[in-house]
C-alpha cells in the first residue's frame, strides 16, 4: 500500500461512506446496482470483472475546494449450487486520493472488505421473480486507510423482478446491519428501483434510481443516485457493460464512471 497524506485522516473520513455504501449493495449484473431475482443455474459459474471511477468536489467552511477521486475495481465469482441457490464472493481493490486546489492532501491504495452474498430465487411464474439475498461483509481492509469499517456486516436484501419484453424492472428493498468502529449509524436502509429495455439484438439500455441512509450520524442527508448504462452481450458466454451514476444529494459521489465484462463459464 502506497499512502501520502498532509491532513490527518481526512481522505478516509470523508470518502469511507461511499465504500460503505458499495459493500452492501445487492451486486446486480453490472453497470445496475440493484439487482435481479434471476440465478446462474445448478453449475453455472459466472465471472465479473468490474471498474467504478468517482468524481467529487466539496467546499470547505474555510470557502476552499476539496477534489476527491477513487477507483474501485473488483472481481465477483457466481456459482450455482441449485437452480434457485446462488453463492457469490466480491473481492475489491481501491485507490483513493484527494487535493485542495493544486496541493495533495491525502492518498491511498488497498484492499477493501471481502463480500459474501447467498441469493435465493424463491419464486418465477408469469414473469415475476421474487429472491431473497442475505450476505455479510468480512472485514478484511485496512480501517485506519478507510477501506473497511472493522467488523463483520450483515445484510439481507428483498428482491423482485417483472419481465415483459422487451422491458424488464427490478426492485430491491434491504436492510444492513452496519457493526463498525466508528460511531456510524448501525441500522441501515436501501431502496432501489432499475429497468431494462432491449434496443436491438443482443443490446439493453439500462436506467436506476435508488436511494439509502447515510452511516455518518451527524448528517440527516441520505445519499441518493440516478444511473443510466447500456449492456451488450458480444456472445453467448461474454457480456461487456458501461455506465454513469450522477448523485441526486451531497452524500453521493458528484459523477462516477462505471465499466465491466462478464464471462459466464
Amino acid at each position: 500500500m502506497h499512502v501520502f497524506r498532509s491532513d490527518s485522516l481526512s481522505l478516509p473520513v470523508a470518502v469511507l461512506g461511499w465504500f460503505v455504501l458499495g459493500a452492501f449493495t445487492a451486486h446486480a449484473a453490472h453497470p445496475l446496482i440493484t439487482d435481479d431475482a434471476g440465478s446462474a443455474g445448478k453449475g453455472g459459474f459466472q465471472l465479473e470483472i468490474t471498474g467504478e471511477f468517482a468524481h467529487d468536489r466539496e467546499t470547505r467552511a474555510d470557502g476552499s475546494m476539496e477534489k476527491r477521486e477513487t477507483v474501485d475495481a473488483a472481481l465477483t465469482l457466481t456459482y450455482g449450487f441449485t437452480e434457485q441457490i446462488d453463492l457469490a464472493v466480491r473481492a475489491p481493490y481501491q485507490w483513493l486520493s484527494s487535493r485542495r486546489g493544486d496541493d495533495p492532501v491525502a492518498r491511498a491504495n488497498g484492499i477493501s472488505d471481502l463480500s459474501l452474498d447467498l441469493k435465493w430465487r424463491i419464486f418465477e411464474q408469469g414473469g415475476w421473480g421474487l429472491a431473497l439475498k442475505p450476505g455479510i461483509t468480512l472485514p478484511t481492509g485496512d480501517e485506519d486507510m478507510g477501506f473497511g469499517s472493522g467488523r463483520a456486516a450483515y445484510r439481507l436484501f428483498f428482491i423482485t423482478t417483472k419481465k415483459r419484453e422487451p422491458w424488464a424492472f427490478h426492485l430491491n428493498l434491504g436492510y444492513i446491519r452496519n457493526d463498525n468502529n466508528a460511531a456510524d449509524r448501525r441500522n441501515l436502509w436501501h431502496a432501489s428501483l432499475a429497468g431494462e429495455f432491449a434496443l436491438i439484438r443482443n443490446l439493453k439500455a439500462a436506467a436506476n434510481v435508488g436511494i439509502q441512509t447515510n452511516p455518518a450520524t451527524g448528517s440527516g442527508t441520505h445519499p441518493a443516485f440516478a444511473l443510466g448504462g447500456l449492456l451488450y452481450d458480444l456472445s453467448e458466454t461474454i457480456s461487456l457493460n458501461a455506465g454513469v451514476k450522477f448523485g441526486l444529494t451531497a452524500p453521493e459521489a458528484d459523477v462516477s464512471y462505471l465499466a465491466g465484462i462478464t464471462f459466464k463459464l
